[in-house]
């Protein structure tokens, strides 16, 4: 993204417009804080800075939980929320939103409301799992969110179960709906693209399809693994966000996130009596090989003097205005 106007005899740059020209680019996040790293805000700060965006996360509200599961969610205020992300778009160029769990209707009408005076910045929904929730809470925030964020969605993310639950509720075929069906029912709401993830495969294997609802885009088989996770979803759309944003095609976009979730849950590890998390900076940690390298040549040693041993160090597309 050039910051700078093209000239055909341009001045010479500072060091601090260089600076500017070189920065990561900035990603808006809707979405609740979760104390446990699992998922929400954690999750996008973390993965938008790995794959090379700066994170603007935005507060919606606060989850109770742990790493085995969510017991309760606190919503802020809309217009909390509203002033959180004002505030950020009036200063910073933003490349692109996601919206994660918003909490309530009003903080998604909120959200519409805002990017709805940003209709070149592209939108990409998730939508988690809210099983745990009350029925009567979940059924008013799925309906609002159908009602006011789709139409403005450039792409939406989620789990194959909860899009069909969620977008096809009166499914009575005998054979489960395809990432196509899916496609086709979430373009009525004027949604383009649809990742369906989790699509059940035969010997443990699931399918993760970038669709619309006239064609597969693309797919991509992933072996399952033994454990369960948490955060994944998050993860995945964190990741499509920030790559988007980056100036990646949907397309490419779509496989380098997917292939930066499998590593992130081949890394991954349990800090609680719970579920795994993944290891969203897996690349940060130091190789077989690199440790090998870094352990030093058997040396012999003084029968008067003690042995040591080193000591370990730390590594440390756009959516139209439609609503």
């Amino acid at each position: 993204m050039a910051l700078n106007p093209i000239s055909t005899t341009p001045p010479r740059r500072t060091s601090q417009e260089e600076a500017t020209e070189s920065a990561p680019v900035c990603v808006l996040s809707f979405n609740s804080s979760d104390p446990s790293g699992a998922s929400g805000l954690s999750a996008d700060i973390a993965t938008i800075s790995s794959v090379g965006g700066h994170a603007l996360p935005v507060a919606c509200g606060a989850y109770v939980r742990d790493t085995a599961r969510i017991h309760e969610h606190f919503s802020l205020d809309d217009e909390a929320v509203t002033e959180q992300a004002r505030m950020v778009l009036e200063d910073i160029a933003v490349a692109a939103i996601k919206v994660g769990f918003a909490g309530s209707p009003a903080n998604l009408a909120a959200i519409a409301a805002i990017s709805s005076d940003y209709p070149n910045i592209p939108i990409i929904s998730y939508m988690p799992d809210l099983s745990w929730w009350e029925d009567d809470k979940q059924d008013q925030y799925l309906d609002a969110f159908k009602e006011l964020v789709l139409p403005q969605t450039s792409v939406l993310v989620g789990n194959h179960n909860t899009l069909w639950r969620w977008l096809l509720p009166d499914w009575e075929q005998s054979r489960s709906p395809t990432a196509r069906d899916i496609a086709m029912a979430a373009e009525a709401l004027e949604v383009p693209y649809v990742l369906v993830t989790g699509i059940p495969l035969p010997d443990q294997f699931v399918d993760n399809v970038l669709t619309t609802a006239q064609t597969v885009l693309g797919n991509s088989k992933y072996e399952m693994f033994d454990a369960t996770f948490t955060g994944a979803g998050d993860t995945l759309s964190a990741a499509i966000t920030a790559l988007l944003a980056t100036g990646n095609d949907l397309g490419v976009a779509t496989l380098e996130a997917l292939e930066y979730l499998d590593h992130s849950l081949d890394a991954g590890f349990r800090p609680g009596m719970g579920h795994y998390l993944p290891d969203r900076l897996f690349w940060a940690q130091p190789t077989e090989d690199e440790e090998s390298e870094d352990e030093p040549e058997d040396e012999e040693t003084p029968d008067d003097e003690p042995e040591t041993k080193p000591i370990e160090g730390f590594v440390i597309p756009s959516h139209d205005t439609k609503h």
